[in-house]
């Protein structure tokens, strides 16, 4: 069968370094790095104690108070950035065919805020039972896909996906073959996630993924530098309205770019560690240009991974070189982690809009607080170190990796008649 064309038609965030899509991109223009002390609990026991928080975020602006109460931070999150796309793209059930429009939700970890407080709540009254009705419905992963369907009416394809880090670029790529298959003409996807709590960073310190840069957590996020010493943690959202072509073309939508490919694959190699010589990263790479039917050639800029992970970094690197040979020189690569943190479950979703906005702006976001080269990398590389370059991006792709082994990578591309 021929598989439909499928463009992005609207766009929302909810993120460290901005509330909206236009304030978002303003700040990754501008290398504004989201990291600052936690304010959402008392660190003085904690490895570490800052991150990158959503900031002058009121969930009372898109939900009353009794609503609010049975969800999730991670929820609150899809919600504002969501709210966001469906406007941006102008899309309602009203107006098309409900049945045709889905939701397609992305979390790593879920409600691990609510989860911490029912527990410690049940902590305290001494083994008797009290926990809140909404306990279960607040903390399911797959809830969040759920509110967004009820809240907009559509009644397609429903559900979430969970993939670590990669989740949300796994959602992108589930929706993207849904509407290339014909089974949807709109679907909402994206990401959300709300882990800077107790147990969200005290887990990953346990585990020394963390950056503890105390003394200086705005520089704390540094992909590919020689002093980098783990991520930083990020919360937020991102939304995405992926629509068949011809569907949006004919009710005249704005289109920001048309989605071309996506990639899988395993590392199958360990738990947290990604594979040294990069064999997954490499595959997903080009298992995405199989699918967009493209040659390396063609790609401009790649929204890598890019964690600040002493591993993950030069895996990544090592992976870029082999599958893009000598056109890798060519390349604008950037972390834009060095400003947003690492949103986990979202960061996806958030990276693919970072290339959607770079193929819309002719601007590649920097990769801030470089400041001492790594002899691992190769210095022919551009890393667009510290500072936006511009450049007509056609072809960018995002890389996301998650624990597991999990791999997944989209491409998107200047709109094309």
């Amino acid at each position: 069968m021929e598989l439909k064309r499928v463009v992005v038609t609207g766009l929302g965030a909810l993120t460290p370094v901005g509330n909206t899509t236009a304030d978002f991109w303003q700040g990754l223009s501008q290398g504004v790095s989201g990291a600052d002390a936690i304010t959402h609990f008392d660190t003085t026991h904690f490895k570490t104690k800052f991150a990158c928080e959503v900031k002058d975020f009121d969930v009372l602006d898109v939900l009353d108070r009794k609503e609010a109460r049975k969800m999730d931070p991670f929820v609150h999150y899809a919600i504002a950035s969501s709210d966001q796309a469906i406007k941006d793209a102008g899309i309602s059930a009203e107006s098309m065919d409900a049945d045709r429009l889905g939701v397609i939700w992305a979390a790593g970890i879920g409600g691990l805020n609510t989860f911490f407080n029912e527990v410690m709540g049940f902590a305290k009254t001494n083994g008797v039972p009290r926990f809140n009705p909404f306990f279960i419905p607040k903390m399911i992963i797959d809830i969040s896909a759920g509110h967004l369907s009820i809240r907009y009416g559509f009644k397609g394809p429903n559900f979430s996906v969970v993939s670590a880090c990669a989740s949300s670029t796994h959602a992108l790529i589930d929706a993207f073959n849904y509407i290339r298959l014909g089974k949807a003409d709109v679907i909402l996807t994206g990401g959300s996630e709300a882990a800077v709590t107790e147990s969200g960073v005290g887990g990953f310190n346990a585990m020394k993924a963390l950056s503890e840069r105390n003394d200086d957590p705005k520089s704390a996020s540094r992909p590919f530098d020689l002093d980098r010493d783990g991520f930083v943690m990020g919360e937020g959202a991102a939304a995405i309205v992926l629509e068949e072509y011809e569907h949006a073309k004919k009710r005249g939508a704005t289109i920001y770019a048309e989605m071309c490919g996506g990639g899988m694959s395993a590392d199958a190699h360990h738990i947290t560690a990604p594979h040294p010589e990069g064999e997954g990263a490499c595959k997903v790479m080009l298992n995405a240009l199989e699918d967009a039917h493209m040659d390396p050639t063609e790609m401009d800029y790649i929204n890598v991974h890019g964690t600040s992970t002493p591993l993950g970094d030069v895996s990544e690197a090592i992976a870029i070189q082999k599958v893009f040979g000598e056109h890798a020189y060519s390349l604008n690569i950037s972390s834009t982690k060095s400003m947003t943190g690492h949103l986990l479950g979202a960061a996806g979703a958030l990276e693919a809009s970072a290339c959607i906005l770079a193929i819309k702006n002719g601007l590649v976001p920097p990769t801030i607080n470089h400041f001492t080269d790594d002899p691992k990398f190769d210095p022919k590389l551009n890393f667009t170190f510290n500072q936006a370059q511009k450049r007509e991006v056609k072809v960018a792709l995002s890389n996301t990796f998650g624990f597991g082994g999990h791999n997944a990578s989209v491409i998107f591309k200047a709109l094309e008649d």
